[in-house]
């Protein structure tokens, strides 16, 4: 298996993406720690993993609360004396569909200082236990953002905090490379099975997502999963400072 021994961990493991990911990290042989802000969430992708054969812990962290965060790497650690991956995909918090001349201040900047902050936070937890080992994965999601969007839905701080996360990733990677700890990010066109049954205009979003891409269709959650296991493994271990992009050709660069 592609990651046989290994650990990982994701913050917002109860959601569609980090749920995704967590199941195919544990099907290909890690063990794998849950962390959200509702325990009931993670614990059910947890008992699902084990349900599976797997090997999986849940745990209520906030990964906006900085002594949380280190407490909880500290509870990871001892129960696998390693860190191999690290991933957050919580919730940014953002608002759209209201365009940004009607916007408050706090909901503009919402997604992008809560974007930032957690993913500093967990980023350096996990980069002080890997670093000592000279070994480990820090893996984004999102991408650089593409701005074509915005000509028909208004996304509110949802650019900026895309941009700014990349910035980051490629900080780390410099950083970070030198003492063989990876950085990075997987891009999607979108992903229409995270988008609620029933969000008003679904349809046309669908429709226009799916119109973007050159093959007629958009990632799937479980080919998000396998190949975050893939970018985990030691089959992309040359691959740092990247954005791997799986948008069916949505973006051409």
């Amino acid at each position: 298996m592609l990651l046989q021994g290994r650990s990982a961990v994701v913050y917002g493991g109860g959601g569609h993406v980090g749920g995704a990911m967590a199941r195919a990290f544990a099907r290909h042989g890690a063990t794998v720690h849950l962390a959200g802000r509702t325990l009931a969430t993670v614990r059910a992708v947890a008992d699902e993993i084990t349900a599976a054969g797997g090997t999986a812990f849940a745990d209520a962290v906030d990964a906006l609360d900085e002594h949380a965060v280190d407490e909880h790497m500290g509870r990871v650690t001892e129960r696998c004396g390693r860190l191999d991956v690290s991933v957050n995909v919580i919730s940014d918090q953002d608002v759209q569909g209201v365009a940004m001349a009607r916007m408050t201040a706090a909901d503009y900047l919402r997604p992008i200082v809560t974007a930032v902050t957690s993913k500093f936070l967990t980023a350096r937890a996990a980069a002080r236990v890997m670093v000592p080992r000279r070994s480990g994965l820090i893996l984004y999601f999102g991408g650089t953002f593409d701005w074509s969007v915005a000509r028909r839905f208004s996304v509110g701080g949802m650019g900026v905090t895309f941009d700014a996360v990349e910035s980051m990733r490629k900080q780390l990677a410099c950083e970070l490379g030198p003492s063989g700890v990876r950085v990075v990010t997987l891009r999607t066109g979108g992903l229409p099975e995270t988008i609620p049954a029933g969000f008003e205009g679904r349809d046309e979003l669908v429709g226009w997502l799916t119109g973007q891409t050159l093959t007629g269709r958009t990632a799937t959650l479980a080919e998000v999963g396998e190949l975050a296991a893939f970018v985990a493994s030691d089959h992309a271990g040359m691959m740092t400072g990247a954005e791997l992009d799986m948008s069916a050709g949505t973006s051409i660069r």
